[in-house]
C-alpha cells in the first residue's frame, strides 16, 4: 500500500474505512471484535515481511503452510499460538488479495483456504488468556466470507489508480463474478467484452 493512499491517515484508520465499507457493501454482520481484528490483521500486513518466515540467521524465507502447520500443532503453547495465528492471518491475507494469483500457481486458493481455517480452528480450542474462542470460531466458520471481503477490500485500494481499474476488469473476464461487475458498472466502466448478464457469476 502506498504512503499516497494512507496520507493523512493511520494504516488502522484507513483499513478501518475499508473494512466498514466493504462489510455495508456485502451486507455481512460480524462481532465488534472480529472486524477490529481484521482491521488490525490488514495494518500489520503493510509490513511485506509478514508474508515470510525467519530462518535461523535472520534472512527471509517463504515456508510451505503445511509445515508451519505441523510445528504449530507439535509446539508448546505459547509458541503454538504465535504460529498458528500467523499462519490463519497469512492465508486470509494471500487468500484475498492474491487469489488471482494463486488460480495459476501449483497451490490453489483452496489450499490457503484450507489451511487458514485449520489454523484458526485450532486456535479457538488452544485456551489461555491470549485466545478469545468467539473471535476465532467466526474466524474459522466464515473465512470464506473474509476472504470474499479481503478481495473486495483490495479492489476498493486498487480503484485509487487506473491500473488497479485495469486489474479489476481483467477479474471480471476471467471470472464473469457479479461483484466484480457491479464494482466496475459503479465506476462507469460500459461491460462490452466478457460473459453477458445471464452468464454473470455471484
Amino acid at each position: 500500500m502506498s504512503d499516497r493512499i494512507v496520507f493523512g491517515k493511520s494504516a488502522q484508520e484507513y483499513f478501518r474505512d475499508l473494512v466498514s465499507e466493504a462489510l455495508a457493501h456485502r451486507r455481512l454482520r460480524i462481532q465488534e471484535t472480529t472486524e477490529f481484528y481484521l482491521v488490525n490483521l490488514l495494518a500489520r500486513f503493510l509490513e511485506s515481511e509478514r508474508l515470510f518466515a525467519e530462518r535461523p540467521d535472520g534472512s527471509l524465507d517463504v515456508e510451505p503452510l503445511a509445515l508451519t502447520l505441523l510445528r504449530a500443532l507439535s509446539a508448546r503453547r505459547e509458541k503454538r499460538i504465535q504460529d498458528l495465528r500467523r499462519l490463519g492471518d497469512t492465508s486470509l491475507f494471500v487468500s484475498g488479495f492474491f487469489g488471482d494469483s494463486l488460480a495459476r500457481s501449483a497451490v490453489d486458493v483452496d489450499y490457503y483456504i484450507a489451511m487458514g481455517e485449520r489454523a484458526y480452528d485450532a486456535l479457538r480450542t488452544a485456551g489461555g488468556p491470549a485466545v478469545d474462542p468467539e473471535l476465532f470460531t467466526e474466524l474459522s466458520r466464515r473465512f470464506e466470507a473474509f476472504v470474499d471481503l479481503f478481495a473486495e477490500i483490495a479492489e476498493l485500494s486498487d480503484l485509487r489508480s487506473n491500473r488497479g481499474l485495469l486489474r479489476l476488469y481483467e477479474r471480471f473476464l476471467a471470472t464473469g463474478s457479479q461483484r466484480v461487475a457491479d464494482r466496475l458498472r459503479e465506476r462507469g466502466v460500459a461491460l462490452f467484452a466478457g460473459p453477458g448478464p445471464r452468464d454473470l457469476k455471484h
